[in-house]
């Protein structure tokens, strides 16, 4: 019986279009799961760059930082794997950011790894950058023209030496040395270790005036040593 309705199916117009039907519903569904499998397929192989941190991230530490001090490097991963994590693909995103949780070697960096810089002292310092706040006269301070962002020259005056000779010394400590902060008379500067340690001694033990140098295209110079005659 089903023999002889499959004949009659087949037989007739109707039978033959509905059966083209079908046949091009199955196509259809099958070009689509085939399309979707292709689409996965590549979107799992195809690669893109994204930022990867070099060492151990530690949190607080500011973005600026991270982008200055190379503490990331450049790597291809896989697309979907950068659009599931929101991993940052341009440096400068990370501009005004701080990290708000360790980040590993080898790890993504990705949005949420971030958040907002409040601003604090400890966001604009590097690994190896200490901020010191230095006591300084309306003169050491060129006026009061010195402020946050400011670029200055350190130089100190040593009277007498340690041979006593009643010479007074004028001698260049730094050069270009970034400004953190000012507030009436002391003057906060971004030093290495080193660096800050000389200017608390300096402070103790020496009169320090800052000069202040153009926020860009100065050059550095040789550092002069000039010696004066106490009293004349």
């Amino acid at each position: 019986m089903d023999g002889i309705m499959s004949s009659k199916l087949f037989a007739t117009r109707q039978g033959t279009i509905l059966l083209g039907v079908i046949a091009a519903v199955i196509a259809g569904i099958a070009l689509i799961v085939y399309l979707n499998q292709y689409r996965n397929s590549i979107n799992n192989t195809a690669t893109g760059t994204a930022l990867v941190a070099k060492g151990l991230i530690q949190a607080g530490t500011p973005g600026d930082v991270i982008g200055s001090g190379g503490l990331y490097r450049i790597a291809n991963r896989a697309k979907s794997d950068i659009s599931k994590t929101g991993a940052l693909v341009d440096p400068s995103a990370l501009s005004g950011q701080v990290a708000v949780k360790d980040i590993y070697p080898g790890q993504l960096l990705t949005a949420a790894d971030f958040g907002p810089a409040t601003n604090s002292l400890t966001e604009k310092l590097g690994p190896d950058q200490r901020a010191v706040v230095i006591p300084l006269g309306t003169p050491q301070q060129v006026g009061g023209q010195i402020g946050a962002g400011s670029h200055v020259d350190v130089w100190v005056t040593l009277t007498g030496g340690s041979s006593g000779s009643g010479h007074t010394v004028v001698e260049q400590l730094f050069q270009d040395v970034y400004v953190l902060g000012a507030s009436g008379g002391n003057v906060t500067l971004r030093a290495t270790p080193e660096q800050a340690g000389q200017l608390i001694y300096a402070s103790e033990n020496a009169q320090i005036w800052f000069v202040l140098r153009p926020t860009v295209g100065s050059t550095h110079t040789p550092a002069p040593v000039t010696g004066l005659k106490a009293g004349g």
